[in-house]
């Protein structure tokens, strides 16, 4: 009796608890698309900068380098600061606090590369990145 209740428990949990992001950015490509261009040579530039606050601005990044280094464009979906200074013209001082923020707040992680670290979008949280900014500027408009 018991494991037929463990087995009907495990099924339960396995149908109707687990997640797979493995197909998070398939899903959410039309949003992705409408807020995030990449260059051919792995850039990406995100659209509506002028909307976002630089928090979002460095999400969005992170979430487009996911969808380059899918496309084979790139070997990594790492940033570093520089990176995202220069990519989103936004200052070292401006920079490191919102980093600081969204790696406390674990919207991304932090890859220790010697003594500097490179950042990323969990995977589990760009359905929730796109769709906070689509609903931003859907809101401007």
């Amino acid at each position: 009796m018991t494991r037929v209740r463990n087995r009907n428990l495990k099924e339960k949990i396995l149908e109707e608890m687990t997640a797979d992001y493995s197909n998070a950015l398939d899903k959410n490509f039309d949003l992705a698309k409408q807020l995030i261009k990449i260059t051919k040579d792995g850039k990406v530039d995100v659209l509506h900068k002028d909307e976002f606050s630089g928090k979002q601005e460095i999400l969005l990044y992170l979430a487009g380098k996911l969808y380059a280094k899918e496309a084979g464009l790139i070997k990594t979906e790492e940033a570093g600061n520089k990176e995202l200074m220069e990519e989103l013209g936004i200052p070292k001082g401006s920079v490191l606090p919102w980093i600081k923020d969204l790696r406390d707040h674990k919207k991304i992680k932090q890859i220790k590369k010697g003594k500097f670290a490179n950042y990323t979008i969990p995977i589990s949280l760009i359905e929730e990145t796109l769709t906070s900014a689509h609903k931003k500027i859907g809101k401007l408009k």
